[in-house]
């Protein structure tokens, strides 16, 4: 079945439209080719960042840390927090929300400063 720009994987929902948008026309592709829809859609997702980074598309890195005791995100090497909030819970909602806009990568790390997790990658 072909994908279009209003009906895609789940999968996709996440990513910058400008990614999806490519990844599924590649996994299209790849369905015409008889490829496996699973396959075609995990290799859409991988060749259509691929192509977008190859093109200096550097992707800007968010951090949500420890503040004293608030939650900050902080762009990579930023000064300044994007935003604060009291938990870290209230913060990761608003932090994923703002690095899917931005086509970033999130770190979220642990109070003593260890990186937990990894999104968006």
């Amino acid at each position: 079945m072909p994908w279009s720009k209003n009906d895609y994987p789940d999968s996709m929902k996440n990513l910058p439209e400008q990614v999806r948008n490519k990844a599924i026309e590649i996994a299209n592709a790849l369905i015409d080719d008889n490829k496996d829809e699973g396959r075609a859609i995990a290799i859409g997702i991988a060749q259509a960042r691929k192509y977008f980074e190859d093109d200096n598309h550097e992707r800007p890195e968010y951090h949500v840390m420890a503040d004293g005791e608030d939650w900050v995100l902080k762009r990579k090497d930023g000064k300044h927090a994007i935003k604060r909030e009291d938990t870290k819970e209230d913060l990761i909602d608003e932090a994923k929300e703002y690095v899917k806009e931005h086509d970033g990568v999130l770190f979220v790390h642990n109070k003593d400063g260890d990186v937990s997790q990894r999104l968006y990658d």
